[in-house]
């Protein structure tokens, strides 16, 4: 599994903790039928919700940016190898960075600010219909907890150990079915595999 690999899910990780302890599962926990009417004591405490789960918004638009450049990365590199010359891979590959970094320097920021602002008529309004102004309360409580924050800090941390154990646990099982799967997706196509490296 490679490091991008983990990165990405890493990422994914990271999104879904904060997003699922403080909307998702605490939806899960509210009857279907609530209806609660709105107040502007519960339009405060929305309000407060959202900006407490503004850096998950602002994460899930980063990866919604993102994800056009990493498939278009992923299938960049196969051409590369392929159809540029190898003295001018190098310098291909330093121009297409570029225009990847050019592209995200401007779409992240865009994509960033619509999900701020879309986020009160969409998640907001989810939250004020499905929650009493009780339950908000008590979610706006927990997730300014300082033991809350305690636990969301170390997430990254919990993440990465994680992972990296499970690629470590699961890279002597994997691996081979990787080269299986490659040498039969190369067979398929008439690609021939590439000469084995002697082992050392």
């Amino acid at each position: 599994m490679s490091n991008i690999s983990l990165r990405t899910l890493g990422r994914a990780l990271a999104l879904a903790l904060p997003l699922s302890l403080g909307v998702i599962g605490a939806s899960a926990q509210a009857p279907a039928s609530t209806s609660a009417a709105s107040s502007p004591a519960k339009k405060e405490l929305v309000t407060r919700l959202l900006k407490l789960q503004q850096p998950g918004i602002e994460s899930l638009a980063r990866q919604l940016a993102e994800q056009p450049a990493g498939q278009l990365l992923n299938q960049a590199a196969p051409a590369l190898q392929n159809r540029v010359a190898a003295d001018k891979r190098e310098a291909t590959a330093t121009a297409i960075r570029a225009d990847v970094k050019k592209y995200t320097d401007e779409a992240i920021p865009l994509v960033r600010e619509r999900a701020i602002k879309l986020a009160p008529a969409t998640v907001g309004t989810l939250l004020e219909e499905k929650f009493s102004e009780d339950e908000l309360r008590q979610l706006v409580t927990l997730l300014e907890s300082p033991v809350y924050a305690k636990y969301n800090q170390l997430s990254g941390e919990m993440q990465k150990v994680l992972l990296e154990k499970l690629v470590a646990d699961t890279r002597p099982s994997i691996e081979p079915k990787i080269r299986v799967l490659e040498a039969s997706v190369g067979k398929r196509l008439g690609i021939q595999p590439a000469a084995a490296k002697p082992a050392k």
